[in-house]
């Protein structure tokens, strides 16, 4: 079931990392009928699969039909992913959608129409599974009702996406240009999100128990039974929730909300019909124990920690990207399109890191703090005995293997193992609570250092280091296949001045000239170089002169202008270079700082003798 919120998440990376080609290689019919031939593919593939665990129902002991079956959904589902991938890469599906209405100007619609391509996808799965599905487990609940209560226990984790996504359109399409501003920063998308997530964790909930179609628990000997274990731990809770996922049929119980008003304890009938009060009791206490030990407000850290991870890792695989010279020459050659390699491999590896995260380190929590919760029954009872016994039920009635691994859980037989040790010896408890320290101040201390390489890479000298490496290694690609175009020239000409390498500086302005004699921005940088570099080798006032009279005829705006001031100034001539700053500040429009500060310099002056020195630009 959990698995389902992975799929779900890597259907939206596989959308929102999609960038598309300039040249789509497929017109609109072929990829439509590539689709349908690929779905319907996709259909009978599966179809198959499951047919082939129906045909063996007879002849093979349960363990091992349970096995298959649960094996041959996980490659379905996988199967699912990698068609809705090919669907949006491979046949530039949304590059079409947009000449559907609203689709362009609404991008959450857009969006929602392939996550409702890839639910089919899923629904195809679950449908064809169910015929296995019952033969295996007897459910007494139909196939509609197996797809309904897989998508609606699944739906949930695209709830935040879709009101912040939509919420992000509602802002664009409104005329709130200074909040437009903000957002477009690093800072507002930070604030943005933060307040967002935060949102979303607190009155999640709330929302969560419609899609759950969840209803209160009427009154009875079970609600009366939680109500006072619950008052016994102190915990406050909004209410107490009936939870018919399955039609119920499902053993299971939960809790979610971070704050009372939004926490909600959520049992299935089953549960109640299938257990022991000494049992109840035993469950509850566990759910209890997720909120005692906080493990709520650790998972929205988890979550945000992944976006700390992301945001540093969208740099750093463009980075490694645009540097892996050989691997893009060897594509070039081969001819494929360079711009689908580039998005394919950029989403992979963003992609990769999703997966690595949550399989290992979000999965490693999980499954500790399960474990925590489960030695949390001790706190308020003498045994774990009951919830023992729960598990053995939980086995038995619905014949799973107690040894089957889950990637969030321990297996039955793990916990079970467990819970017999702290019987024997309460010192396991302890240990595994300073097991789970540990693990938490490693992954704090991660955190930390992974937000100062953030800053570095995207705010520090780190990040601008790799920002000019990454411009100057563009630049040049495009210089070799273009050599004759000037403008190249000029941006490493600008490239080459931030980092003070004035005889490159030169050579890059000298060749763009060269090709474009007429530039007014090149023939101004050049011109302030010569006018004012800081080593006096490259200083020639007088050819400095002529390029910014040559660019102020060119485009007399008001910061060639101040060069010009500049140049005359450095030439010895004050009166010409007062002039010529009373034009550009004249001609100047907001921020006119700099151009007074130049004014009263040249005043000061008095004469050709005195401070010369220019001001950092």
């Amino acid at each position: 079931m959990f698995g389902n919120f992975i799929y779900f998440i890597l259907v939206l990376l596989i959308y929102s990392t999609y960038q598309p080609s300039e040249e789509i290689g497929l017109t609109a019919p072929e990829s439509l009928q590539l689709f349908a031939l690929l779905a319907l593919t996709f259909a009978g593939f599966t179809r198959l699969a499951f047919k082939r665990i129906e045909r063996r129902i007879d002849h093979l002991p349960f363990a091992l039909l349970d096995q298959m079956f649960h094996a041959a959904q996980l490659r379905s589902s996988i199967l699912a992913v990698l068609v809705f991938a090919v669907d949006i890469y491979g046949l530039s599906l949304p590059s079409f959608a947009d000449k559907l209405p609203l689709m362009a100007q609404v991008p959450t619609l857009k969006a929602l129409l392939f996550i409702v391509l890839f639910v089919g996808y899923l629904c195809v799965v679950w449908g064809t599974a169910y015929g296995a599905y019952r033969r295996l487990y007897h459910p007494d609940f139909g196939r509609r009702d197996y797809i309904g209560s897989n998508i609606s226990f699944s739906a949930p984790v695209l709830l935040p996406w879709l009101l912040l996504s939509g919420l992000l359109d509602l802002i664009q399409s409104l005329p709130l240009e200074g909040l437009k501003r903000l957002l477009a920063t690093t800072e507002g998308q930070i604030a943005y999100f933060s307040i967002f997530l935060i949102g979303i964790a607190v009155m999640g909930p709330a929302m969560v128990k419609r899609f759950w179609r969840c209803t209160p628990l009427p009154q009875s000997p079970g609600r009366l039974q939680i109500e006072a274990l619950c008052r016994r731990a102190g915990m406050a809770y909004a209410d107490i929730l009936r939870w018919p996922l399955f039609g119920g049929k499902m053993i299971t119980a939960g809790v979610m909300g971070l704050v009372r008003r939004f926490r909600y304890i959520l049992v299935t009938p089953s549960l109640l019909d299938l257990l022991a009060p000494e049992e109840l009791d035993a469950v509850i206490a566990h759910e209890i124990g997720h909120i005692k030990r906080n493990h709520l407000l650790f998972y929205l850290l988890f979550f945000a920690g992944y976006l700390l991870l992301s945001y540093v890792m969208y740099d750093l695989v463009i980075y490694a990207m645009i540097f892996a010279e050989p691997i893009w020459a060897l594509i070039h050659q081969s001819g494929l399109n360079q711009a689908m390699v580039a998005s394919v491999a950029f989403s992979v590896m963003i992609l990769g890191v999703f997966l690595v995260y949550f399989r290992f380190v979000f999965g490693f929590f999980m499954r500790n703090f399960e474990r925590q919760a489960d030695g949390y029954v001790f706190t308020l009872f003498d045994s774990a005995r009951p919830l023992v016994s729960t598990l053995q039920k939980i086995a038995l009635t619905s014949r799973q293997s107690t040894d089957r691994p889950n990637w969030h859980h321990y297996s039955i037989g793990e916990r079970i193992d467990f819970l017999n040790r702290c019987e024997e010896n309460r010192g396991w408890l302890a240990g595994h609570d300073s097991k789970v320290r540990r693990g938490i101040g490693v992954y704090v201390a991660a955190l930390v250092l992974l937000a100062a390489a953030g800053y570095q890479v995207n705010m520090g000298t780190v990040g601008a280091r790799l920002s000019d490496h990454l411009f100057e290694t563009i630049i040049l690609r495009q210089i070799e296949k273009s050599p004759q175009n000037p403008a190249l020239y000029g941006l490493m000409g600008d490239l080459q001045y931030r980092r003070k390498n004035y005889a490159a500086v030169r050579q890059a302005y000298e060749k763009s000239l060269s090709l474009k004699a007429d530039n007014p921005l090149v023939l101004n940088n050049l011109a302030w170089l010569l006018a004012t570099c800081e080593d006096e080798r490259f200083r020639d006032p007088n050819r400095a002169l002529g390029l910014a009279r040559r660019a102020a005829e060119l485009q007399p705006s008001a910061f060639i202008l101040d060069t010009l001031a500049e140049c005359y100034f450095a030439a010895g001539d004050v009166t010409e270079a007062i002039q010529a700053e009373h034009q550009a500040l004249a001609l100047a429009k907001g921020d006119r700082s700099q151009y007074e500060a130049q004014l009263r310099r040249f005043m000061q002056a008095g004469s050709p003798g005195g401070p010369v020195d220019p001001p950092p630009r």
